[in-house]
């Protein structure tokens, strides 16, 4: 599903401001798509049919049409969801909204990253992983977060995999890689400097590559060999990276779990080979529980 409303949010700011008036007229009013024809909603907005329809084009629909049906099926999918509320923290907050408000965000960003996923693409990004001799994985600040997560899910089964907190490393492994490895690059915005770098690099040795990006217009986008968007409801904490951070958690864990479903039996046996008895401390020698 292309979740129109989803692909607006993320880009309108990077459309022509006609089409950008038309981008925030369809997320305060979406209900109006459903009522009124590509005419209607032009006079409307004041703007002419042919912008909505480049619009519409910009967020990979055919036409207004098609872009008219997915809005009626997004509705519909989350009619029952709007009652729910999605201000920012504010001030004066309590604790219980605080936790109500985080956790509703996290929810939709997970619901909407799961709804953009294209599954062909995703198909050919779990091949890649089944056949490089390494993945390198690439993220700063909270991504890095992301990216130590998703070593630490491949070097459980076995695949070998290399991350490093300092940039300089992650630059270095970059230019050391080659056709036969596979780099995946977290980045929200899709315009870290240091990032981009290491897809220079990374592009310059023709090694295939996967961008966690959010779905908006970005650089990373471009550099990359295939591209899984997420989604996010970041506002007045986007420092905090909350919303996107989860979002880009899930679909590495999708990724790891969908490899391990085609290597199954391997994983298995590694799943076992590797696993760390936790120590029992009520028998524990030396352990003093009184």
């Amino acid at each position: 599903m292309k979740n129109p409303l989803i692909r607006l949010r993320e880009s309108r700011n990077f459309v022509g401001n006609a089409e950008r008036i038309a981008a925030e007229y369809f997320l305060e009013c979406p209900h109006t798509i459903m009522e009124m024809n590509i005419r209607e909603l032009a006079a409307r907005i004041y703007v002419s049919p042919s912008t909505i329809i480049r619009l519409c084009q910009h967020l990979g629909f055919t036409g207004y049409r098609e872009f008219r049906q997915a809005v009626i099926y997004e509705l519909a999918l989350y009619q029952n969801s709007t009652q729910a509320d999605e201000s920012d923290i504010g001030k004066g907050d309590s604790l219980e909204s605080v936790i109500e408000k985080i956790s509703y965000k996290n929810i939709r960003s997970l619901e909407e990253t799961v709804n953009m996923i294209d599954i062909e693409k995703f198909r050919k990004c779990v091949d890649l992983i089944c056949a490089c001799n390494c993945i390198f994985l690439f993220g700063i600040g909270a991504s890095l977060g992301v990216a130590r997560d998703a070593y630490l899910k491949f070097l459980r089964v076995n695949k070998p995999c290399f991350v490093n907190d300092d940039w300089h490393a992650q630059l270095i492994a970059a230019k050391n890689a080659t056709t036969a490895d596979l780099g995946i690059v977290i980045s929200y915005s899709g315009e870290t400097e240091e990032i981009l770098r290491c897809m220079e690099a990374l592009n310059a040795n023709d090694v295939p590559t996967i961008a966690i990006t959010r779905f908006a217009p970005s650089t990373i986008t471009g550099m990359a060999s295939h591209v899984l968007y997420t989604s996010a409801h970041e506002a007045l904490f986007r420092s905090g990276a909350i919303s996107s951070r989860i979002a880009q958690l899930n679909v590495i864990d999708m990724l790891y779990a969908a490899y391990a479903t085609v290597n199954y039996d391997e994983c298995l046996q590694r799943f076992h080979e590797t696993h760390i008895e936790k120590i029992n401390q009520k028998t524990a020698p030396g352990v003093n529980l009184s």
